[in-house]
């Protein structure tokens, strides 16, 4: 048992971090799956915590989009505010005019940046 404890043991192996990810992964999110398994019988889907629940998961979304838009950090720091902002509006537009769906306004958006960041990168090399 105590070679378990040394730097030989264990620690020492390359794939233990990967095994404390998954556990403590599952760990964190299964108890609250299973919460929400037992649960969702006896929640009206109009109640008031359902409603209050939505609200506050669609501010954290709505906050981490503005962040990655207003404060970006790393790559997408080396793109222009406007270009960020017009990519928004494009992914906006395509999301509405695709009925709505989630995913066409996301990749719109993403490809409108990556397309507008490579033409200023080619403009700029260019001049």
């Amino acid at each position: 048992m105590d070679g378990l404890m040394t730097d030989a043991g264990l620690a020492g192996t390359w794939w233990w971090p990967f095994v404390m990810i998954l556990v403590a992964g599952w760990l964190a999110t299964d108890a609250w799956r299973w919460l929400g398994v037992f649960a969702s019988g006896r929640l009206r889907e109009d109640g008031e915590l359902l409603i209050w629940v939505r609200c506050v998961a669609t501010a954290l979304v709505a906050g981490v989009i503005s962040k990655l838009i207003l404060f970006p950090q790393g790559v997408l720091a080396e793109t222009p505010m406007w270009l960020r902002l017009a990519a928004v509006g494009f992914g906006f537009a395509a999301f509405f005019l695709s009925r709505q769906r989630v995913v066409v306004g996301v990749l719109a958006a993403e490809a409108f940046l990556l397309a507008g960041w490579l033409g200023l990168d080619r403009l700029a090399s260019a001049g």
